[in-house]
């Protein structure tokens, strides 16, 4: 926002403050002023000079040889080059002596023989953007307005001896996105009044009424909570005064006639942006604001047909939509030199509804701009009534009587509760009563006597960033000053920091993790909904969760289940020739049974990995070592042995959707109520992997919420044996579907305490032994931490392993 501060000098008293301590002020109450320009780039002795005859130069084709009234003692013969200059004309004359941004210094001179006593100067050589002056002055030299006094001070003229606030406003400060708010802003800090403009309203006394040329209906009341329209006949379109024209340009804004640049000025002014159509060109005089229709198109005043989505918000006629809500008018209603009867609106639309349409159309403006932050509901009436009263003076339009409007709910200022200790407590001040309540008198917010040392503050409905008691706080921060208020020691208990149970868990696993080589991924909590339907079993048929405004297909719902974020990561890395991946994620999945929500979903955390290629790359002296299931495998005993759960965890078998049939194994965990399946591991199914252009992938998922209960990652340390271990291995035939693990709990349960481990070091099936049959080869360590074993205990033992053996598996010693 770009605020003059001459036209801002119109609102509020800023004499004996200049630009620069005015910015200061700001700033330091909370506004960012980035930078105060002065509009005079270093414009000296130019005035505003008549010219009184033109004539073609003798010697020169391009030149032009004329005589000027400047309001010196004597006429000027000034030569130009400029195409535009003709008799008759008021411009801008730099005397003899004069400076010009450019550095040029304007001395008497001879072009090609005849003198000339100064220059007839283009906006440029003013030091003024020729973009944001009216296309019929962009060329040339500057062409004044008739009125104009001869040999007036161009500075005064163009106002250029003003300075410009550029304001950086955060998204909450939407009221200083007007002349009026930056004059509030400053009345509150400077304790100065502010002087409202007078809408004069006996322009209004006419015999039409608004409501014999527009009707109003609003079909989307959410979107559109206040819209209002009057009707003005009988305008002339032509340029703007100066006065206003040089306002608009301070501010950015480029002049293009007087009915739109009314529109321009008064949404600076208040803030509240409006739009004026060709009441000619709206069929009926029926004004409605409605989603627009499927396939609907509107070609906007930049010359764009644009294709319209059906939960965009429009202004329309009878027949057809006429203004993107917020954002742009229609070519189709605009105002041309042709217009003689104006329908103008002023309205509250919803912020959302504009930043979602002007995102989705790329078509940012002013007036989005504004709406997107949430105009002031309260100012919707008085800004039409303004605009409407300058149409009528700066146009010769009659006003029609009265105001079309429909109104879903009219704004309220909210009241908020405060006590003067909760303001000192938190910002550690003694203020008294009667100090708050002046700093509440300067904002103009409404705060009577505290009774029982509480206020009720009403606060205006243009400050629509307060809301809580702890913003009126703030308010009183602000104005009390920052560098005014104490430095108070922190005072209360303290709290030492601590990780909770779940936090210092999720840390174990990450350094069990890293320290196996695998790298963690950090993945989207949405993704699509052929992503979020993969692992059945894993996302616990779950019912996709739909995001109300997606970034895009691939991210509308919330994700069930990690594991395919981690082949997209391990997909990515193999187009880019990282050919050997391992991951792993810790996250949270989103499950809920409902279609349609009624309560929050399920927050589920959850450990991922992925293997893929080599673990260890190929070296002089080694070959590759290719992840396999036993890896995988690997990695969730590592895990649960750090957390204390390696007797806890046992695998069998499984064949769940998304994973190879012959090769996962279910992950159960022992409960108090038995065992439960946590999770599964083995390698991804041969389809899945094609479909992700994987090679043999190995992946594993499990819950965690039942391992934060169970878990216990106290480190137990012990001492080194002092005593020699027994070592005996042992083969047995036994039924081909035996699984190993539990033959190797039940060798552990036969063998008792003397068995310090238990491994499984070959497995063998052939002909010999039968289809149905396979010989198990298990290494043993027998060890007592007191003493050293006899040969007989030894022998004790590993017969009642075998026996065991034999009577549990029908097991046969290999001979």
């Amino acid at each position: 926002m770009n605020v003059s501060y001459r036209w801002l000098s119109e609102y509020i008293d800023l004499s004996g403050i200049a630009p620069q301590e005015l910015a200061e002020m700001l700033t330091r109450g909370g506004i960012e002023i980035d930078n105060v320009p002065s509009r005079n780039q270093g414009v000296s002795k130019v005035v505003v000079g008549y010219v009184k005859t033109r004539e073609k130069h003798p010697d020169a084709d391009k030149l032009s040889v004329c005589t000027v009234d400047a309001g010196q003692a004597e006429e000027l013969q000034i030569v130009c080059g400029a195409p535009n200059v003709a008799a008759g004309q008021k411009v801008p004359v730099a005397l003899v002596g004069a400076k010009l941004p450019s550095g040029l210094d304007i001395k008497r001179a001879k072009l090609r023989g005849v003198e000339s006593q100064g220059m007839i100067c283009s906006a440029r050589e003013l030091g003024i953007n020729e973009k944001l002056l009216p296309k019929e002055q962009q060329e040339g030299i500057l062409v004044l307005p008739e009125d104009t006094q001869v040999g007036a001070e161009i500075l005064d003229v163009l106002t250029l001896d003003d300075a410009v606030l550029e304001l950086d406003l955060t998204p909450n400060r939407s009221d200083c996105l007007s002349m009026l708010g930056v004059a509030y802003e400053t009345s509150a800090l400077t304790g100065r009044p502010v002087k409202l403009p007078d809408p004069e309203r006996e322009l209004f006394k006419s015999a039409d009424k608004t409501s014999d040329h527009v009707s109003v209906a609003v079909h989307a009341p959410e979107l559109c909570s206040h819209y209002s329209a009057r009707y003005i006949k009988g305008v002339k379109i032509g340029p703007s005064p100066l006065w206003m024209q040089n306002r608009l340009i301070a501010a950015g804004i480029r002049p293009i006639s007087n009915i739109v640049d009314v529109t321009n000025y008064v949404m600076l002014e208040y803030g509240q942006p409006l739009h004026a159509f060709d009441a000619a060109k709206v069929a009926g005089g029926r004004i409605e604001v409605r989603l627009a229709r499927e396939g609907e198109t509107l070609e906007t005043l930049d010359g764009q047909v644009r294709k319209l989505a059906p939960d965009m918000l429009v202004i329309a006629d009878a027949d057809k939509a006429i203004a993107l809500a917020g954002v742009m008018g229609g070519a189709n209603s605009e105002v041309s030199a042709a217009t003689t009867d104006i329908i103008l609106e002023s309205a509250k639309f919803s912020g959302s509804s504009v930043r979602k349409t002007s995102r989705l159309l790329g078509l940012r403006s002013e007036a989005s701009a504004r709406f997107e932050k949430e105009v002031d509901p309260g100012r919707v009436v008085p800004a039409l009534d303004r605009a409407a009263a300058l149409m009528a003076s700066l146009a010769g339009g009659h006003v029609a009587e009265g105001v079309a409007e429909a109104l879903a709910r009219k704004p309220e200022p909210a009241v908020i509760e405060i006590t003067l200790g909760r303001i000192n407590g938190m910002l550690g001040t003694s203020l008294s009563a009667l100090e708050v309540q002046t700093l509440f008198a300067r904002l103009e917010f409404g705060a009577e006597s505290p009774e029982d040392g509480k206020w009720r503050v009403t606060v205006p409905t243009r400050r629509g960033d307060i809301t809580r008691s702890v913003d009126l706080v703030e308010e009183v921060a602000r104005l009390y000053g920052y560098d005014d208020i104490p430095t108070t020691p922190i005072e209360g208990p303290t709290t030492t920091g601590a990780l909770t149970r779940e936090q210092a868990i999720r840390r174990e696993l990450r350094s069990v993790m890293t320290h196996a080589g695998l790298h963690e991924a950090i993945s989207y909590s949405v993704t699509s909904p052929e992503r979020a339907g993969l692992f059945a079993e894993l996302s616990q048929e779950a019912k996709p969760i739909a995001l109300a405004m997606p970034m895009s297909e691939e991210r509308s719902v919330l994700r069930t289940v990690l594991l395919p974020s981690l082949l997209d990561a391990a997909a990515y890395n193999l187009t880019r020739k990282n050919n050997d991946v391992a991951l792993f994620e810790i996250g949270s999945v989103y499950h809920t049974d409902e279609a349609t929500l009624t309560r929050l979903p399920r927050e589920k955390p959850r450990l991922a990995l992925l293997l893929t290629g080599s673990l260890t790359p190929a070296g002089w002296n080694r070959k590759a070592e290719p992840a396999d299931f036993y890896d995988a495998k690997g990695l969730l005993e590592a895990v649960f042995l750090r957390l204390g759960l390696a007797d806890a965890v046992t695998y069998e078998p499984a064949r769940p959707e998304g994973f190879h049939p012959g090769r996962t194994a279910a992950v159960l965990l022992q409960t108090e109520r038995g065992p439960i399946t946590i999770g599964y591991v083995g390698q991804l199914h041969p389809d899945l992997q094609r479909s992700f252009d994987l090679p043999d992938a190995f992946v594993a998922e499990i819950e965690l919420e039942a391992v934060y209960g169970k878990a216990d990652p106290r480190i137990e340390y012990r001492t080194l044996p002092r005593y020699p271990s027994v070592e005996r291995d042992l083969a047995v035939v036994v039924d081909r579907d035996a699984r190993g693990a539990s033959l190797t709990e039940a060798i552990r349960k036969a063998a008792g305490e003397l068995l310090e481990s238990v491994s499984i070091f070959d497995v063998y099936t052939g002909e010999r032994l039968g289809p149905d049959k396979k010989s198990v080869a298990v290494a043993m360590v027998y060890r007592h931490g007191d003493r050293t074993l006899t040969d007989e205990e030894v022998s004790e033992a590993h017969a009642r392993v075998l026996a065991e053996l034999e009577h549990s598996f029908g097991a046969e010693l290999r001979k």
